[in-house]
């Protein structure tokens, strides 16, 4: 570990200042960006940043502070200033319910990675976003086409006062096309993969599996033949949701609403808090008994896949929903304690300059039994949607509105016509209650959202919703369209 002799220094000055508990979370943090619009390079960065986050705890009350000085002076101004901190919160707080860990981690984690990115060169990189950006023009309607690229690589080393010694590679990539058409006195967007890309933890092998020069030419089409479509129509219908929007609806009605933090009500400065309570758990009817949703923090391929969070404690499973009955919240430690459980790992930082704090990671709906074609052929009337455009969802993460980049009408069990602006609503529970059937794990993708957006100041995370196209029943369709 690169860092032991300095993280030494932290924490035995943190002793020094008679902290109950420290730790410090070192980082070295290398980011990409490669954007081609309309067949010029846009955005060529290549970031680095390194630097540490130490937490002190002082008579229940936490403290925290950063800095780039990495040295012996540097380190100690640091952790005097977590230190004070923490004693100045425990001075003025109603409530103090922080406590140390108990259970200490040793071990290393690094992402799986097949194909290395730095093997395929900067001209590679380029070419290829020039050559999926080109491929989008198929019509002269087709007036702004985007390609673009991400590559993050974030080593932590993780240290406590009571013995973890933590280290981690963590490696996540993504890329996408995006085509805007502009025609009929109408503009039409159309992306691929899902609605912002392929986004996992791993390496070159996430790019090649976009297909984003194969896809291309379809999704300009599909962008042109948009201007000219009927609008997708309003009323009451089933409809089946394609992976990327499930993944999206899990995100926004199920992912927020279950962060404790939220739960509690001290979380609400950004987006609001939630519908859900502690005494909810095990009583909720949450969905159908089809509804499984998982977080899964070891999970090949997410975002938010790590050994350990940046609390230091070890990735594993729990529930949040299971069988349709609410069962549990994404939680920290001191959360968990709060309601007798014990932590499931969802704390992240956005970098070693920010607090870390209760976020999404990897909630993931399980898969069902059914092929997107049964699903299609067991409707009458309905709506296949598509690729999320829009969303819009109440302060406690009740009662929404989402739109899609695009529809196919559902007649007597077979796709029929084209349908723009396709959007639907409804309430939670309700909602995913109306959930009859959910795709097979073959249609299973962990879809990947890196920019998640969350506290005050702001902190942007990467998380991942793993999802199958699935269908909902009696769903209010048209809205915003009426």
């Amino acid at each position: 570990m690169q860092f032991e002799e300095l993280a030494g220094r932290a924490l035995e000055t943190a002793a020094v200042r008679r902290a109950d508990y420290a730790d410090v979370r070192f980082e070295d943090a290398r980011s990409e960006r490669i954007e081609v619009r309309n067949g010029e390079v846009i955005a060529l960065r290549d970031d680095v940043s390194r630097g540490y986050g130490v937490r002190a705890l002082c008579d229940g009350s936490w403290g925290f502070a950063s800095s780039d000085d990495l040295s012996g002076a540097g380190i100690d101004a640091t952790v005097a200033r977590a230190v004070d901190i923490a004693r100045a919160s425990a001075a003025v707080g109603t409530k103090r319910f922080g406590m140390a860990p108990t259970d200490a981690h040793v071990g290393t984690y690094v992402t799986e990675v097949e194909i290395e990115p730095d093997r395929v060169s900067l001209e590679q990189r380029v070419d290829l976003l020039v050559a999926a950006e080109y491929a989008l023009h198929v019509n002269p309607a087709v007036r702004t086409g985007r390609a673009h690229l991400d590559v993050w690589r974030t080593q932590k080393e993780f240290f406590s006062s009571i013995g973890s010694q933590i280290a981690q590679d963590i490696r996540q990539i993504g890329s996408a096309v995006n085509a805007l058409a502009v025609g009929n006195s109408d503009a039409q967007d159309r992306g691929w993969p899902g609605d912002r890309g392929l986004y996992m933890t791993g390496g070159w092998e996430i790019v090649a599996r976009a297909g984003l020069i194969e896809n291309a030419p379809r999704i300009g089409e599909e962008a042109v033949a948009l201007l000219s479509a009927p609008q997708s129509p309003s009323g009451t219908r089933d409809i089946v949701l394609g992976g990327s929007q499930v993944s999206l609806q899990i995100h926004e009605s199920c992912g927020h609403p279950a962060e404790l933090d939220r739960a509690l009500g001290w979380e609400a400065n950004f987006s609001g808090t939630s519908f859900l309570e502690p005494r909810l758990r095990g009583a909720l009817r949450y969905g159908s008994p089809l509804v499984t949703i998982v977080i899964d923090n070891t999970l090949p391929g997410g975002l938010a896949t790590c050994g350990w969070d940046d609390e230091g404690s070890p990735s594993g499973n729990s529930d949040i929903v299971r069988a349709g009955v609410f069962e549990g919240f994404e939680m920290s430690r001191d959360t968990a304690r709060l309601l007798e459980c014990t932590t499931n790992a969802c704390v992240r930082a956005e970098s070693w300059a920010h607090v870390p704090m209760i976020r999404m990671c990897n909630l993931n709906l399980l898969p069902g039994e059914h092929t997107l074609d049964q699903m299609i052929e067991e409707i009458d009337d309905g709506i296949y949607m598509e690729s999320n455009r829009s969303w819009s969802i109440d302060d406690r993460r009740l009662n929404f509105q989402f739109g899609c980049q695009i529809g196919w009408e559902i007649k007597r069990g077979k796709l029929g016509r084209m349908l723009k602006n396709p959007t639907y609503g409804g309430i939670t529970p309700q909602f995913w209650g109306s959930c009859d059937a959910i795709g097979e794990a073959s249609t299973w993708v962990p879809w990947g959202t890196p920019n998640c957006g969350k506290g005050e100041p702001i902190q942007v995370g990467r998380t991942t919703q793993a999802a199958a196209p699935a269908r909902f029943r009696n769903v209010h369709v048209g809205v915003g369209y009426e």
